[in-house]
């Protein structure tokens, strides 16, 4: 069924507010619990579509996972060598995520399997993570460099020292894993930081890795060990709260328990330079990871150009921050972002030409954008059921002059369970139609 948001102008966010755990982590918790040794508990993990794909794919493999409930989620480890055979393609639904880094961990298994997804995640391109791993010894069939996935069991993998030609999280994580199991060392080296979630909870669980500037090396034939792993709030979701009470005067928001990874805080070091007011109080360390409550307070924000070295630390903030772009005086300028063309959509195009109709001028580049900030107008946008981008312009209406209608909006729970009902609760004027 389809859901579109209806959101009426006008309002400001306020109050206390927890987003939905940590997406990438929940991920990483559930694939390196089932292959550790011992029972792995997790909690704040992230009920999410996305999530949930990558738990009943484990479970479709023989793990026994007691969970989700309310976040918490009990991982009986099968150990390195203990998955079983699938007898079915495994159904990753919407999750790139979860098809780019199993694809990496089953390449070394004995067992030959299928990945699948939805139409979104079938038009995304594999080459990126089948070409280095196929030069590791893996065999991977795909159609045309996009899913689904035919995974040959059975092959020993070897090995390699890798550049990143783009920097990708999901790349380096996928080697990674499937470097646990190769002969030798593997070694990946990123032309710019990015998420380093896997490289933490490997260290957390036991795994030896090396790191020397822009490198990261692994050797096959290590074990992980189960642990106690608290998923923080995702800064992700958390980014559509921050750029919401950046833009609506009067707002005053804090958001609780998020996770403030170094390689994730893009997002807060571009609002800062446009002007917003963002503190950060109660910082700490669960698992590995750093955490803290974000507040942020209405400020005017004014144009940039977005500097380079955040890029990667923000990508999937982008769409927000378009927004943020839309409200701010002058002009906002991005480079360096060709990543966002093959997102869950094609996130560049699909921000400018919903920003065009809200009345705001928005000329996409091959690698960027640039918006002149304006006043946002009303119309009826389209997702392309992106979850971010339909998050992003409910946010818009703080600042339209009209209600904003989304369309294509039931992807959100794959990443944001409960969104609308803690959108109303913050301020925010919107309803939720099932179309």
């Amino acid at each position: 069924m389809n859901k579109k948001y209806i959101v009426h102008p006008g309002g400001k966010i306020t109050g206390e507010l927890r987003v939905p755990g940590d997406k990438s982590i929940s991920h990483r918790s559930i694939m390196l619990g089932a292959l550790a040794e011992g029972t792995t508990e997790v909690t704040g993990f992230l009920e999410g579509e996305d999530a949930l794909a990558t738990l009943a794919a484990f479970r479709t493999m023989g793990v026994h996972i007691i969970g989700p409930d309310k976040g918490k989620v009990t991982i009986h480890g099968v150990g390195m060598h203990g998955l079983k055979a699938p007898a079915t393609a495994l159904d990753l639904g919407n999750s790139g995520t979860s098809m780019r880094l199993l694809s990496g961990l089953l390449a070394a298994q004995d067992f030959d399997v299928t990945l699948t997804g939805d139409k979104s995640l079938s038009g995304r391109p594999m080459k990126r993570v089948t070409d280095p791993l196929a030069l590791m010894g893996a065999e991977i069939e795909t159609n045309e460099g996009k899913p689904p996935l035919n995974i040959h069991g059975g092959k020993q993998l070897k090995g390699i020292d890798y550049e990143l030609p783009m920097a990708s999280a999901q790349v380096k994580s996928c080697l990674l894993l499937a470097g646990m199991y190769a002969n030798g060392k593997t070694s990946v080296t990123e032309p710019a930081p990015t998420r380093d979630h896997t490289e933490r909870m490997l260290g957390g669980m036991g795994y030896p890795l090396q790191q020397q500037g822009s490198t990261v090396t692994i050797e096959g034939g290590a074990k992980l060990t189960a642990t106690r792993i608290d998923v923080p709030a995702d800064i992700s979701s958390a980014t559509f709260f921050m750029v919401a009470a950046a833009i609506a005067p009067g707002s005053d928001v804090t958001l609780k328990h998020v996770g403030i990874n170094p390689t994730r805080i893009g997002v807060i070091n571009i609002l800062k330079q446009m002007g917003a007011d963002i503190s950060l109080t109660n910082q700490a360390e669960t698992g590995g990871e750093p955490v803290a409550d974000i507040r942020v307070q209405y400020a005017p924000l004014k144009g940039i150009q977005i500097p380079q070295e955040q890029v990667p630390l923000a990508i999937d903030e982008f769409p927000a921050l378009f927004i943020a772009a839309a409200c701010a005086e002058g002009q906002t300028v991005l480079t360096g972002a060709e990543e966002l063309r093959v997102k869950e959509s094609d996130r560049i195009q699909v921000m400018a030409d919903g920003l065009t109709t809200l009345g705001i001028d928005a000329q996409p580049t091959a690698d960027g954008i640039v918006i002149n900030g304006g006043i946002i107008g009303s119309g009826e946008v389209d997702s392309h059921g992106d979850h971010r981008i339909a998050m992003s312009f409910a946010m818009a209406a703080l600042q339209a002059g009209g209600t904003i209608q989304i369309n294509d909006c039931a992807n959100v729970a794959t990443s944001f369970p409960g969104f609308v009902e803690l959108a109303m609760q913050a301020g925010l004027n919107i309803e939720e139609i099932d179309d």
